[in-house]
This record gives structure tokens, C-alpha cells and sequence, in this order.
């Protein structure tokens, strides 16, 4: 496991939940069963405030932390271009079965960034 990862998962940023007006998502790894549940508040288009709650292994955890931070300033394409590769580089690499948790945080940030074009 890398430092980044380590660190993430140690001292997880932006963790709970937000009040409306905020914006919430929830998206799971049917196969794991890891749930990763992300709230938002945007503001002129953009990203302002960020929280999450995961329920998951160590990488999940890790990578929704990481997640956040990457998420924060992003607009609706910003958060659609979002790719697993960005999140598992956040956190220093993942091993082979730990990149599921990447993948669903690029679906956790595709399915916000769906659910604030609305």
C-alpha cells in the first residue's frame, strides 16, 4: 500500500453528509458490495463543498477520501471526465484487486456530475 493510500484511509477528508441544498449520489460495486455515497453543493456550476460516507474495504475508503479533493472546483464536464485512473493516481496505485474502488469512485463522480445537469 502506498503512503498516499495509507494516509487517505488514516485521515479521511470531507467525511458526512450535507443538508439540502446539496446534491446527493449513490453508487455501488454490486460484485464487492462496497457503497459509496457523495454529497455536494454547487455553486455557479461548480463544486463548493464535498462529503462522503463509504462502506468498504481500505481502498474504498481511501479512494473516496482522495475522491473529494478531486472533486472540489469541478464543473458538470469536469466531474463526467473524472476517470478511475485520476482517483487510483490520488492515492498513490492500487493493487490489481483493489482498482474496483477507483472505478467506483469515477462512477460516483459521473453520477453527480449527471445529477447537477439536471
Amino acid at each position: 500500500m502506498s503512503p498516499e493510500l495509507i494516509d487517505h484511509f488514516r485521515n479521511p477528508r470531507n467525511v458526512g453528509e450535507l443538508e439540502q441544498p446539496a446534491v446527493m449520489v449513490e453508487v455501488s460495486n454490486p460484485v464487492c458490495g462496497d457503497v459509496l455515497r457523495l454529497w455536494a453543493v454547487v455553486t455557479d456550476g461548480r463544486v463548493t463543498e464535498v462529503r462522503y460516507k463509504v462502506r468498504g474495504c481500505t481502498a474504498s475508503i481511501a479512494a473516496g477520501s482522495a475522491l473529494t479533493e478531486l472533486l472540489a472546483g469541478r464543473d458538470r464536464a469536469g466531474l463526467l471526465s473524472l476517470k478511475k485512473d485520476d482517483v487510483e493516481a490520488a492515492v498513490g496505485g492500487l493493487s490489481n484487486e483493489s482498482k474496483h474502488a477507483a472505478g467506483l469512485c469515477a462512477e460516483g463522480a459521473k453520477a453527480l456530475g449527471l445529477a447537477i445537469g439536471k
